[in-house]
């Protein structure tokens, strides 16, 4: 039998929402108060219909806005619904808050007050709209809620095929030009042309890894960008050099894949491949305050100062206004891409930012809050936990 998970969930609703709408609540209470004791000269003064309003409006709170979120939950109530929720809640409301105030202030607790008719039908009037203006707050609030949530849904859907792309991509490219490296060398060079058989399949084994999941660890991402840097070692011979710099404590953070390894392959195709006699590939992590400082350096030809990298591309920016994405090879191998990424799910204070390394070449520099980096992998952790 399968277990009724919802009273436990509308329970955790309550707790959650409830509390978030008391101070709004008692704002909007404040500015009836002042308006009703300065503008309509109603009441005793102020002090009185602030501790009146108080229990009328926080009463009115938990029991229809409290009901709602019973009820429904987050959906949006029926209309018929909605409206017998205010039309039962808000006169208990006000009769009850009354009552309260009556006794909080000291006064003789009378149910229906001869002396204060009319300021007792105004009141009911009055927390009738109050109720029913609080609750369709909220609805609408929820519903914008959900409506964004979906939005960005399907904005990692999106990306998420747009990886798939760069991914494939990625591959084919690797392998084309490993096999045309590898062909001359099965005669001339076996020993040789073995390794680099070998780091090809290690590589594409720790491709095809992590090709399909949501999320991967650091320590794993490095191992992906060591294989491919192995493989490129065996290719380029002395003229590459590389090192990798991952702190212990860091390996086991998620994050999404495939963030660094085409800011890698730039460093080696675009920078270190075209430089004579090659140079050095630096790949490292580390903490800042709050952020993951995420840096690919290589001492490669550098950037030209004729282009800004750190804008989307004129590809990227008609793809906006078009709405066609297709990850391409060039210069700007995988930027817009992981910059698009970083942003649908790290939030707009995640960025990618290209500069010129010192003394030559280029340096490549992701920061993502560690924040946004728990929130956004969570979930995925949550899923893979066995079961008890």
């Amino acid at each position: 039998m399968i277990p009724d998970t919802a009273v436990p969930a509308r329970l955790v609703l309550l707790l959650r929402a409830l509390p978030r709408a008391l101070v709004p609540t008692v704002a909007v209470i404040a500015l009836c108060a002042a308006a009703t004791t300065w503008l309509l000269h109603i009441g005793d003064g102020y002090p009185d219909n602030l501790k009146t309003g108080l229990c009328i409006g926080l009463i009115g709170t938990l029991l229809v806005n409290g009901a709602r979120l019973a009820l429904w939950g987050e959906e949006p109530p029926p209309v018929v619904g909605f409206l017998a929720l205010v039309a039962v809640g808000a006169p208990v409301s006000a009769l009850a808050g009354r009552l309260l105030a009556d006794r909080w202030r000291g006064l003789p607790l009378t149910w229906l007050p001869t002396d204060r008719g009319g300021w007792m039908i105004g009141t009911v009037v009055l927390t009738t709209l109050l109720c029913a203006g609080v609750a369709r707050f909220y609805r609408n609030r929820a519903r914008l809620m959900q409506q964004l949530a979906q939005a960005q849904t399907v904005e990692r859907l999106a990306v998420q095929t747009q990886l798939g792309r760069l991914q494939a991509q990625l591959d084919a490219h690797l392998l084309f030009d490993t096999l045309t490296a590898l062909q001359p060398l099965i005669g001339a060079e076996p020993l040789r042309a073995r390794q680099m058989l070998d780091q090809l399949i290690q590589t594409l084994g720790a491709t095809v890894a992590t090709a399909h999941a949501d999320s991967t660890t650091l320590h794993k991402e490095f191992d992906l960008i060591k294989a491919y840097l192995g493989l490129m070692s065996l290719r380029m011979g002395m003229h590459l050099s590389y090192t990798l710099q991952l702190p212990e404590e860091l390996g086991r953070l998620r994050l999404a894949p495939m963030l660094l390894q085409p800011l890698v392959e730039n460093a080696i195709r675009h920078g270190l491949e075209p430089k004579t006699g090659g140079g050095n590939c630096t790949v490292r992590a580390a903490r800042h305050k709050d952020m993951l400082v995420l840096s690919v350096f290589d001492t490669g030809v550098g950037l030209s100062t004729h282009v800004s990298f750190n804008k989307p591309s004129p590809q990227a920016e008609l793809a906006a206004l078009t709405g066609k994405k297709e990850p391409g090879i060039g210069l700007r191998f995988g930027l817009d891409h992981i910059r698009e990424r970083l942003e649908a799910l790290y939030g707009p204070t995640a960025e990618l930012i290209l500069t010129h390394n010192v003394p030559a070449g280029t340096m490549a520099q992701i920061t993502i809050p560690l924040k946004a980096l728990q929130a956004a992998h969570r979930s995925g952790r949550a899923a893979r936990r066995p079961a008890a």
